[in-house]
């Protein structure tokens, strides 16, 4: 959901309507961005109570991490497969309208698996067909609702808005684990799931609710031949675009694993039950909400900060599979909160902000594809050395890929843009930024 409708060819994402800093809170003086944030506050916390529910429901009925990472994998495989179809779709459709079929769709999955659950006849193979079923529904909702905040907020809100929608995604993050968790071991799994299923009377209200002449019309793309050869060209001609998407699928894929990990180190690590599990999720939780917000108030969306941040990612839980308290490993999470969140919001802005209108559907259904998509490829592997070599080494390893993978890419994103790293001091604090080859050498010649 991120930013201006910068041209095609603009290779940076910063436009002239982009401060430096804004406001942390300005889109949410447009009634129908409100409407629509006030709605998602409801249904992302129902969403993470159902995530939380979902995992230890399907870790009590099997024991297996790998069983936790198949509910993963199926849930985020339709993205893999059809995610640039989803987008092509996007582009042609309205918003508002596919955004009411699709999360209707998702509230009646989550009512399902509430009534099997709380009626005691749930099975694993349930679990699995609902969660494919919310992964088909996400092929085209989350496109449509990326693409959708431009036309409620308008180029010059963009940014702030995409940074304040994952704050309002990681603040249901704080309270949906806490509730999930009080309500497995207090009422049981069932009980999170139609919470989940009745969340999403909110932003259906809030979508029926929107003044249809405050929408900045956006002109859809004709029914056409090419159209999904034409998104990829476009990717493909731009290096900061595919670089990083490139980045964001070797994080999401290897590193964003935390349904496995948490659940493993909770249950098999510390001995410590459900209540631990959503105690990290949740001071992750803080974290992200943290570096949402921080991102909110910058304005902008930088390479180096992207870079930076998943360096730092992939160390953290380097650091975090050591840990030999279930304190200490609780408190790594919000850092890596924080510098996760930092690369998925400034990776969504520059993606957004960096692409023409017209191809943002395309655009935004591939960087979704990878994003959410890495995680059929990802969650079995680390589920697979988790159960095979513990879940420690599984962590690490994720961890490793982040961080080497964010090294190598900023070398490549350095050398495209003619740039060098430079690392310095500036009142008493480092600094890490890319230098233009162009001005050293001027430097050097004065």
């Amino acid at each position: 959901m991120s930013t201006g409708s910068g041209a095609a060819s603009a290779p940076a994402p910063t436009t002239p309507d982009s401060p430096r800093t804004s406001s942390m809170f300005s889109s949410l003086r447009i009634r129908n961005y409100r409407l629509f944030f006030a709605g998602q506050v409801v249904s992302n916390t129902g969403t993470w109570m159902q995530r939380i529910a979902q995992d230890w429901l399907v870790l009590s009925l099997t024991g297996s991490a790998t069983a936790v990472g198949v509910t993963t994998a199926l849930q985020f495989l339709p993205m893999l497969l059809f995610g640039l179809y989803g987008g092509v779709l996007v582009d042609r459709l309205p918003k508002r309208p596919t955004l009411l079929v699709t999360q209707s769709a998702m509230a009646l999955t989550g009512l399902a698996l509430a009534f099997l659950t709380l009626t005691g006849h749930v099975q694993v193979w349930h679990v699995y067909l609902a969660a494919l079923a919310v992964g088909l529904a996400t092929v085209v909702d989350n496109p449509a609702r990326q693409t959708f905040v431009s036309e409620m907020v308008g180029p010059a809100q963009l940014q702030n808005a995409v940074s304040l929608n994952s704050a309002n995604f990681q603040s249901a993050r704080l309270v949906g684990p806490a509730v999930a968790g009080l309500m497995i071991t207090g009422v049981g799994t069932g009980w999170a799931f139609l919470f989940n299923g009745l969340s999403f009377v909110a932003p259906i209200a809030g979508l029926l609710l929107m003044r249809s002449r405050e929408l900045h019309t956006v002109e859809r793309a004709p029914r056409g031949k090419g159209q999904l050869r034409e998104g990829l060209r476009y990717v493909a001609d731009r290096p900061d675009l595919i670089w990083t998407i490139v980045l964001v699928g070797f994080v999401s894929t290897f590193g964003f694993n935390f349904p496995v990990y948490l659940s493993a180190f909770a249950d098999d690590v510390f001995h410590a039950g459900a209540g631990s599990y959503s105690l990290f999720n949740t001071l992750m939780a803080v974290g992200s909400l943290a570096g949402a917000l921080l991102a909110a108030r910058r304005g902008t969306a930088r390479m180096r900060v992207l870079v930076v941040g998943a360096v730092a990612f992939g160390v953290l839980e380097l650091v975090a599979s050591a840990a030999p308290s279930l304190w200490l490993f609780a408190l790594l999470m919000i850092p890596i909160g924080m510098f996760g969140m930092t690369v998925n919001v400034t990776a969504n802005s520059s993606v957004q902000m960096s692409t023409d209108p017209a191809m943002r559907g395309r655009v935004m259904s591939l960087y979704m594809m990878v994003f959410m998509g890495g995680a059929p490829l990802g969650a079995p592997i680390a589920g697979w050395i988790t159960d095979a070599y513990g879940v420690r080494a599984g962590l690490a390893a994720g961890g490793a890929v982040a961080a080497a993978a964010a090294v190598v890419i900023g070398l490549v994103l350095a050398r495209v843009g003619n740039l060098r790293l430079s690392v310095g001091w500036h009142r008493g604090h480092p600094v890490v930024r890319f230098v233009p080859r162009e001005r050293e050498r001027v430097a050097a010649a004065a």
